[in-house]
Parts: C-alpha cells; sequence; structure tokens
C-alpha cells in the first residue's frame, strides 16, 4: 500500500471500540429500549429459511451461515474472526445485538490488515485491466487511446458464466454474469438479500 495509508486506520482502531461499548451500553442495554424490541418481528430458522433470509436476520435464528466463511472471497480466508450467532429467535433486538458484534468483527478484521498488509503497489499492472497512471496519458497518444478504451468500453470479457456471493451489510449479495466475449455483459443478474 502507499505510504501513510494506515495513519487515519490507526487513530480510527484507537477510539472506535471505547466508543462502540460505550454506546451498547448507553444505548442497547437500556431497559426501555430492549423492552420495546424484544419479540417485535419474532421469527425462527424454519421461517428465515423459507423466506430466503440472509446476513443477521438469519444468523439471529442460530444457524452459523457467513459467506466470508464458507465461500471465502477477497482474501477472508488470511483473517481471523467469528461469525456471530443468536440462541434461535431472530427479533429485533437479536439482530441489532448481533450486527454490533459484527462491527466488533469488523474491527479485528481491520487491525489483522493494519497488522500484515505490505507496502507496494496496491493495483495490478496489468494492462488490460488497470488503466495507465494519469500523468502518462497527457504524454503518448498511444496511452490515452489505451485509458479511453478501458474506461469507456471496459475490459474484454472471455466468453463464460460467472456466480459470485458476497456477505453485504444487509445479507448475501448475489452476482450472475454471462459474456459473450465482448466488453459488455451478455446477460447480468443481481440479486440482494
Amino acid at each position: 500500500m502507499p505510504r501513510g495509508w494506515d495513519r487515519l486506520l490507526r487513530e480510527f482502531l484507537e477510539w472506535m471500540p471505547k466508543r462502540l461499548d460505550s454506546y451498547e451500553k448507553a444505548a442497547l442495554r437500556n431497559t426501555i429500549l430492549k423492552g420495546r424490541s424484544q419479540g417485535v418481528a419474532a421469527y425462527g430458522a424454519k421461517e428465515a429459511l423459507e423466506w430466503g433470509t440472509t446476513g443477521a436476520g438469519l444468523r439471529a435464528t442460530g444457524i452459523d451461515f457467513d459467506v466470508r466463511k464458507w465461500r471465502p472471497y477477497s482474501g477472508y480466508e488470511n483473517f481471523d474472526f467469528e461469525v456471530p450467532v443468536g440462541g434461535g429467535v431472530s427479533d429485533c433486538y437479536t439482530r441489532v445485538m448481533l450486527k454490533v458484534e459484527e462491527l466488533r468483527q469488523s474491527l479485528r478484521i481491520l487491525q489483522q490488515c493494519l497488522d500484515n498488509m505490505p507496502e507496494g503497489p496496491f493495483k495490478a499492472d496489468h494492462p488490460l485491466t488497470t488503466p495507465p497512471p494519469k500523468e502518462r496519458t497527457l504524454q503518448h497518444i498511444e496511452t490515452l487511446i489505451t485509458h479511453f478504451l478501458q474506461v469507456s468500453w471496459g475490459p474484454v470479457m472471455p466468453a463464460q458464466e460467472s456466480f459470485q456471493m458476497v456477505e453485504a451489510t444487509k445479507g448475501i449479495n448475489s452476482y450472475y454474469l454471462t459474456s459473450d466475449g465482448s466488453t459488455m455483459s451478455y446477460r447480468t443478474r443481481v440479486r440482494t438479500y
């Protein structure tokens, strides 16, 4: 990564865990909030599966499924983190408490990034996928043409299909692409849960 990338993250990781604890104590441990949210909009594992629920809504029912653990992508297999799971019934309060614990696990992942991320280039140096540096586009016409084509048309995708799921803030996002070998997707399906 470029020099100095870690300064803001270090500062954030110093104050955020303490602030998260104070938020939880002040707001989420409040008896009035508990009384108004426990048992509200409750459902079990059977309903969650029938409805196609994912993310914290599914995990609150006690089902331990997180795409980052069970089908790792983007380097998640290199991080040590836990998936918070509820006790069997997903209600408003349980889902919020799971989200707070997910924040703690995200802080844990960020700390591991801070500890293990090497300095150096962070973009792939491949002419078909990474635009050239802006400075060079003003100096060489070939570079300007390459930059224009990459930005306006995109890379040439091999003729095949691809399906990927990612764990998003509200559950799983699924992406399905079919390419005919051009720069545009022949078919695209996006599903958010």
